[in-house]
């Protein structure tokens, strides 16, 4: 019998490899993406000091959109909200081994348009 591959372990992969050169720091954190079937979720990440500066997702209140598209806007948009005011401008993007298509891209672009450059 023929199996599939799971899509989400080649995902893991896909990320660890990425991770292994990409990585943030106080001045420049990584913007971290986690998308699942309902949700998208955002992080703004230290990693030397290994903390959260900022984060956002489809769970904050603050966030609405008629599609997961426009949600996942909402959520870009909230998270650079959240780390301008933290004094964060530039950041690396961690797309988490997720195509830059979709939600994602859209999560982006929305963090550029609000201040983050990447």
């Amino acid at each position: 019998m023929i199996t599939k591959p799971d899509k989400n372990k080649l995902r893991q992969k896909r990320h660890k490899r990425v991770r292994r050169s990409l990585s943030g720091t106080a001045e420049r954190p990584r913007l971290n993406v986690f998308r699942s079937n309902k949700n998208i979720y955002a992080q703004l990440i230290d990693d030397v000091e290994g903390v959260t500066l900022a984060s956002a997702s489809t769970l904050d209140t603050d966030v609405s959109g008629d599609s997961k598209v426009d949600e996942a806007a909402a959520v870009g948009a909230l998270v650079a909200k959240r780390g301008v005011e933290k004094g964060v401008k530039e950041v690396v993007f961690d797309r988490g081994g997720y195509q830059y298509h979709g939600r994602v891209k859209a999560l982006a672009d929305a963090a550029r348009e609000n201040g983050l450059t990447f």
